[in-house]
């Protein structure tokens, strides 16, 4: 309150209680604003990014059911799926969506005026972005820079299993983020000596049915896209993997719950600091076509050393070395 609204309300008290010699009833401050955000999260199993970013948000002074309400839409991963539940979102009423994934941002960004805070490989290549230091639009946030990151894959899995020569791999082309990236992994492919054998999945059916097609495919190893549907799918590719007798590379951490060989990817968790932050700045008055997009500031090199026995491999010392985390 000013220094002259505080002796105008001064003022006014001192005539009322002269007038009537009550003082006048108290005037309530105006209740806090409550941020609703909704989270179109198409990444079936991730309570830890979930707890993540509640406390990412507490940080900066969010509380459920104080200040904050979040709108969860969580789903497999399917698109028509993902836009439904964003459409959803836009009824609840919501001030912003975090987006994970690249067709959520799609789905988000198609279904509402609202900004979005996304997390996504490549957002300029997606066209969500016109460049990462200037967005120019309604969304920013973090990026994985994928094109980069699978092809650091591929270099991890030749380093580890150097004779393998034709690579299945497991992808969803229909990502918006997908196509510039296995072009580029089609490049490196070709500059190892390797040939890929591509299985693209865009929803339930086609991922079993190229899950199903590992073992007939002739490969020599598998790499494993970054994509959310394939993570709700995990288990089911590991099975496919170990069933099949092929080393394999996977994106996430998370894929070494259902037990695989090999993972490299961002971790999440801290990402969620992140995109807690840009919310706040969005909710505050910040544009995102002037956030400039940030990239995961931290990755994570796993082995499960039981797997590499099972397969016969003998893990080079350049990957032990570099490994954050060994599973014995």
């Amino acid at each position: 309150m000013s220094v002259t609204a505080a002796l105008a309300r001064g003022l006014i008290g001192a005539i009322v209680t002269g007038v009537t010699g009550f003082p006048p009833p108290a005037i309530a401050d105006p209740p806090p604003h409550v941020a609703r955000i909704g989270i179109l999260n198409p990444q079936t199993a991730s309570a830890s990014m979930e707890e993540a970013l509640r406390r990412g948000l507490a940080q900066l002074g969010y509380v459920e059911g104080k200040n904050l309400v979040l709108e969860w839409r969580r789903s497999a991963g399917a698109q028509d799926e993902i836009r439904a539940l964003a459409t959803d979102l836009v009824r609840a009423k919501i001030d912003l969506i975090i987006a994970m994934g690249s067709p959520a941002t799609r789905a988000a960004l198609d279904a509402t005026t609202k900004p979005v805070v996304f997390l996504v490989g490549d957002p300029v290549a997606s066209g969500f972005a016109a460049s990462l230091g200037r967005p120019g639009g309604r969304a920013t946030g973090v990026s994985v820079v994928y094109t980069e990151l699978i092809t650091k894959h591929l270099e991890l899995l030749h380093e580890l299993v150097p004779r393998a020569r034709r690579i299945i791999v497991l992808t969803n082309l229909s990502n918006p983020g997908t196509p510039p990236a296995h072009e580029h992994l089609q490049q490196a492919a070709r500059a190892l000596g390797m040939q890929l054998i591509t299985l693209s999945a865009a929803n339930a059916a086609e991922m079993d049915a190229a899950i199903q097609a590992i073992p007939k495919s002739s490969g020599d190893a598998v790499l494993v896209s970054g994509d959310l549907l394939a993570l709700a799918n995990r288990d089911k590719i590991a099975r496919a993997v170990r069933k099949a007798h092929l080393p394999a590379m996977f994106p996430f951490k998370q894929y070494h719950e259902a037990g695989v060989l090999m993972s490299y990817g961002p971790n999440y968790d801290a990402a969620m600091g992140q995109m807690a932050s840009y919310v706040d700045r969005i909710l505050k008055g910040a544009r995102p076509a002037e956030l400039p997009i940030e990239q995961v500031s931290k990755y994570e090199l796993v082995l499960d050393l039981r797997i590499a026995r099972e397969l016969g491999i003998e893990v080079p010392q350049s990957i032990l070395v570099r490994a954050d985390e060994l599973i014995q």
